[in-house]
């Protein structure tokens, strides 16, 4: 189906969704679900591009089709009737006085099109007496009204409000798609890819799956420090692949982030890495989060016992925990070290 063009994967979802519309049967409320950066707020906008489009009743015609006037005001941001809610600057929650203010628009008729779409961006991060105050709302909008809720996990909405939303789930596209793609849309990634392809693999594995993530890494500021964080797991890998401890161990430790967001997310990076090795032990082919080489995977696996990459992922995790307890900092990393014979 011609659907969705700027929407990567996700083709099931994309193409049921096509359809609800054509069908006039979409619902008036979604929570679009998913990591930062895989396109929730892209997919978002087509669906209300493809609501407000002048040729959606043509089969044939592409879904949204793009050339129309309300495709185009739509999908360039400036139709007045895709409304975009979005926290303060510098605000870490979404708050109640925003929601109010929603409430009030949204009692208001359409100015152009014949809908009013709210693109609710960091839904999670309303708080409870936001979600209770936008609830009301949502059970009961105008008929020409359909919310979006972007979020990372739908998990952190009350249950009152995704009981009255379908939760839409973005899945990360595979290496290999997001590679592709990336090098077939972004001359910047193809030079990329000509000139270090080692470098441009590790940064699809930073992506996760999620295209905005690596548009984000093409910047080589922004990658360098990410790539300088996995070479660290890495040398800590081989350290223990080599049941070394000592200077080299403690050195490497010392390496470790000293900010709590970005040392957790290194602790994560030591969970996949072990997961990877353990998945190359149990079996050929194995999808990888972490190794971007399935045979240097395979090679620093036969040197772990399967109980210690166990207990390796079991200490990053129980770590993490720790950090979300707001537990000291360098006592986390030592605690981490001693746990895994480090020090």
């Amino acid at each position: 189906m011609n659907v969705f063009q700027n929407i990567i994967g996700n083709e099931e979802l994309c193409a049921r969704l096509a359809l609800n519309i054509r069908e006039n049967s979409l619902s008036h409320a979604y929570i679009i679900e998913g990591p930062d950066g895989c396109g929730k707020h892209t997919l978002a906008r087509e669906l209300a591009a493809a609501l407000g489009c002048e040729n959606r009743g043509d089969s044939a015609a592409p879904l949204p089709c793009g050339v129309c006037k309300s495709c185009r005001m739509i999908l360039g941001e400036k139709s007045a009737d895709v409304i975009t809610v979005r926290r303060e600057a510098g605000k870490a929650q979404l708050g109640v006085d925003i929601i109010r203010d929603l409430k009030n628009d949204v009692r208001l008729l359409p100015n152009d099109l014949d809908i009013k779409v709210y693109i609710i961006e960091d839904a999670h991060t309303m708080n409870i007496q936001a979600q209770n105050a936008f609830l009301l709302t949502l059970e009961e909008p105008p008929a020409f009204v359909v919310f979006f809720l972007l979020c990372t996990s739908s998990a952190l909405l009350l249950e009152t409000i995704k009981s009255r939303a379908q939760t839409l789930r973005l899945r990360p596209l595979s290496d290999r798609v997001l590679g592709e793609e990336l090098i077939k849309r972004n001359d910047e990634a193809s030079e990329l890819y000509r000139s270090s392809k080692s470098e441009f693999e590790e940064m699809i594995k930073l992506s996760g799956g999620c295209m905005g993530r690596a548009l984000q890494l093409l910047d080589i500021k922004k990658r360098t420090p990410k790539l300088a964080a996995r070479h660290l797991v890495k040398d800590l890998i081989y350290a223990l692949s080599m049941r070394k401890s000592g200077r080299r161990s403690i050195d490497l430790i010392n390496y470790f982030s000293k900010n709590r967001e970005e040392l957790s997310a290194e602790l994560a990076d030591i969970q996949n890495a072990a997961r990877d090795l353990l998945a190359v032990k149990k079996c050929e082919g194995a999808p990888l989060c972490f190794f971007t080489s399935e045979d240097e995977a395979a090679e620093i696996s036969f040197k772990f016992k399967t109980a210690d990459l166990v207990s390796l992922i079991e200490s990053a995790d129980a770590a993490r925990s720790r950090l979300a307890a707001n537990s000291n900092i360098r006592l986390t990393v030592y605690s981490f070290a001693i746990d895994c014979k480090l020090l």
